[in-house]
């Protein structure tokens, strides 16, 4: 499978705690920290929750 580095851009202070709960599953804990995954869907659906915090790079 392919990888994907998705980097946090924005802070999680005024987020939802779902929201903070799946930056934390994904292994973000802080702006502009960058982490490698593989290209699942479930990976995909969790970026897609935060989406609005995050870039992600194929």
């Amino acid at each position: 499978m392919a990888t994907i580095k998705i980097k946090q851009v924005k802070s999680k202070i005024k987020c939802p705690k779902v929201q903070k709960l799946t930056l934390e599953a994904l292994g973000l804990k802080k702006v502009n920290a960058v982490v490698e995954h593989e290209d699942t869907p479930a990976i995909l659906g969790m970026v897609e929750k935060v989406k609005h915090l995050v870039i992600v790079e194929k």
